[in-house]
């Protein structure tokens, strides 16, 4: 290991050692009760509020995944991705934030998502409780997966070590972190992380372009790859059969352009629908201390995201300008970030920029484990399996959670050619389809009723699964992103079933009316 290397080690383990300093710093207080460690009582501000939610949400695949497809075939995959991510950011805080952030206190007061959904529907016998809690158990673990992928690539690609073990060593730090914090430590440390995001890909992106020789040249290069550069086509590496672009006379091989019809660009737009059903952001929403402050956050995650996504794209496009032949598989071109900053970089500088990955994988996995191990502990273990548990012994089994469901991420986690674009946007779909519309239609819809909720939570969650495993491996028209047919099926389901079904109770309705009046 040389010199360089240990100084960007140095500079990560300083990094690592200031977010477990955040979450010992806020650990007294996460203790106090559930609320505390769930929540963190209701008090974030609009910044913190703003930029956890995108931190978490964005996590390692927005330094990796991202510039890795952009790397890969070109920028409309990625690009479309993000434009349908940003507008779906800026309508889910202008129309969702207010009303769930009001909406889940005069519902009982519910800390947690599934709790919210359980309340709002007044049931006795939280079916919709149990079902959504089991649907982000299934989707976060899967999601924590992701993240674990992330620190295995970063740790092996900068030391040389296996992936394995520094796959698992990410694990046992991320898990150490979010049992000692909680939701509080875990928004502060997000905030700090979504800083240094930002930063590490601005610098990435300005040294990267100087070095290729300037915007003009950067772009010069991609339009000499058939549909690099197109919103329209895509580039189409040339690979053998393991997957392997090919490289003749060290120029990597590309066939003819590939066709992005419109079918591609709505199903990629689709992202932005997964907001709608994000656990992640929409408890920010309601855990902010005030919802006058919601306009503020709006504006800056909505500045955050547009900057963060456009960037990440664009790294991906000056990567293939530079290290043409360097990454030569889909799963290896998520390496472009690290790539860039550690030949192009100081080592204490590049050390910062890593830190930004293992930023945004930290500030993603936390938030996961924290909101999965909630949805067993609050809403199975003392919901339905001993309701007069105490508040220790709900935050006992929740770490007991944690550490099943990161054993079972690290299970998933253990294919070294994960390609984590892939894994988040199965995860993803799962969300946004099972809560999104749900989500929409029991804040806007009155006459949205149990029975309704409990048929679109489900037929979301299931299409999912059955689009991404049977339907789409068609082709041809059928190969739509799995999230946009479930989320339509899913408020399908909605409509339907409440209108066949009894409509809510007088009750249930003078509680909608006053929280749609503000009361």
């Amino acid at each position: 290991m040389n010199s360089d290397i240990i100084q960007i080690m140095i500079t990560m383990v300083v990094y690592m050692l200031a977010v477990i300093g955040i979450g010992l710093a806020f650990a007294k207080k996460a203790n106090k009760s559930s609320e505390d460690y769930f929540l963190g009582g209701r008090t974030l501000g609009p910044w913190v509020t703003a930029m956890s939610a995108e931190a978490s949400d964005m996590s390692g695949w927005l330094l990796m995944g991202l510039p890795g497809v952009a790397y890969w075939c070109g920028i409309a995959d990625a690009a479309w991705t993000a434009i349908g991510l940003a507008v779906g950011t800026y309508i889910n805080w202008l129309i969702t934030s207010r009303r769930l952030r009001r909406y889940s206190v005069k519902a009982g007061n519910a800390i947690t998502l599934p709790e919210f959904f359980s309340n709002r529907f007044h049931e006795k016998g939280k079916v919709i409780m149990t079902i959504s809690a089991l649907f982000i158990l299934i989707f976060f673990t899967v999601y924590a997966a992701s993240c674990l992928v992330t620190c295995g690539k970063l740790f092996s690609t900068l030391f040389g070590f296996d992936y394995v073990p520094m796959m698992i060593v990410g694990a046992v730090f991320v898990l150490v972190y979010t049992i000692i914090g909680g939701f509080l430590a875990e928004s502060a440390s997000d905030f700090m992380q979504a800083v240094v995001m930002v930063v590490a890909l601005v610098v990435v992106v300005i040294t990267g372009t100087i070095a290729a020789g300037g915007i003009d040249q950067v772009i010069e290069n991609g339009r000499n790859i058939p549909g690099f550069l197109e919103f329209f086509g895509m580039a189409t590496p040339v690979t053998d059969a393991d997957g392997v672009q090919q490289v003749v006379n060290n120029v990597p091989q590309f066939g003819e352009a590939g066709s992005y019809g419109v079918l591609n660009v709505i199903s990629t737009l689709a992202w932005g629908l997964g907001y709608f059903g994000m656990p992640q952001v929409l408890l920010r929403f309601m855990a902010i201390r005030s919802e006058k402050e919601l306009t503020r956050s709006r504006r800056i995650a909505t500045v955050w995201v547009v900057i963060s996504l456009g960037v990440s794209v664009f790294i991906g496009v000056i990567g293939r300008s530079l290290y043409p032949t360097a990454l030569l598989t889909s799963s290896a071109s998520e390496n472009i970030f690290i790539e860039l900053s550690t030949n192009l970089l100081p080592p204490i500088i590049a050390g910062l920029v890593m830190a930004g990955i293992l930023a945004a994988t930290i500030s993603s996995s936390d938030s996961y484990l924290l909101i999965a191990a909630s949805a067993f502990s609050k809403n199975i273990y003392q919901g339905l399996l001993k309701k007069r548990a105490t508040d220790k012994q709900v935050l006992n089994m929740s770490r007991i959670t944690l550490l099943a469901i990161t054993l079972i991420a690290i299970i998933i986690a253990l294919d070294e050619n994960s390609v984590i674009f892939n894994i988040v946007s199965f995860a993803w779909a799962g969300f946004g389809a099972t809560f999104g519309p749900l989500m929409l239609f029991s804040l806007f819809w009155k006459r949205t009723n149990r029975a309704g909720a409990i048929a679109g939570m489900i037929g979301g969650g299931v299409m999912v699964f059955v689009w991404n495993l049977l339907v789409r491996p068609l082709g041809g028209i059928w190969d739509i992103y799995e999230l946009l047919p479930a989320f339509l099926f899913s408020s399908l389901l909605i409509v339907v079933v409440s209108l066949l079904t009894p409509a809510p109770s007088e009750e249930m309705q003078k509680e909608f009316d006053d929280v749609r009046a503000g009361v």
